[in-house]
C-alpha cells in the first residue's frame, strides 16, 4: 500500500473557500474515483493557508488508474478549475508505510 499526501497552499484567507468547494461537490466526485480520503485537513499552526489530504492506494498502478478516471470525469473539470484559482503552490508525496507500523 502507498499513501499520497497532497499539500495545497492557497491564497491567504482562502482555506475556507477551498474546503467549501470540496464539501459542496468535489469530495463526492473524488471519492467516487479515488475512494474515501484517508484524511482531509487544513493547517492551524506552522505553514498557514494549507490544505492537506491523504489518499490510500494499493500501488502506483492503482493510483494512476484512479487519478486518470478522476481527470476524465467531465464533472471534475469545473471543480478542479475553481480550486486551481485559489492555489498558490502544490506538493505531492508518496508515503510508504514502514513494515513495523502498518496503516490499518
Amino acid at each position: 500500500m502507498i499513501v499520497e499526501e497532497r499539500i495545497y497552499t492557497v491564497r491567504a484567507t482562502m482555506s475556507g473557500a477551498f474546503l467549501k468547494i470540496v464539501e459542496q461537490g468535489g469530495i463526492a466526485i473524488q471519492s467516487e474515483h479515488l475512494g474515501k480520503p484517508f484524511g482531509y485537513f487544513s493547517t492551524e499552526f506552522g505553514p498557514l493557508n494549507q490544505i492537506v489530504h491523504l489518499w490510500r492506494y494499493e500501488n502506483m498502478e492503482d493510483r494512476a488508474r484512479r487519478r486518470a478516471a478522476l481527470a476524465a470525469d467531465p464533472r471534475w473539470a469545473p471543480i478542479r478549475d475553481q480550486l486551481a484559482a485559489l492555489i498558490v503552490s502544490q506538493e505531492n508525496k508518496l508515503l510508504v508505510p514502514a513494515k513495523f507500523a502498518p496503516v490499518g
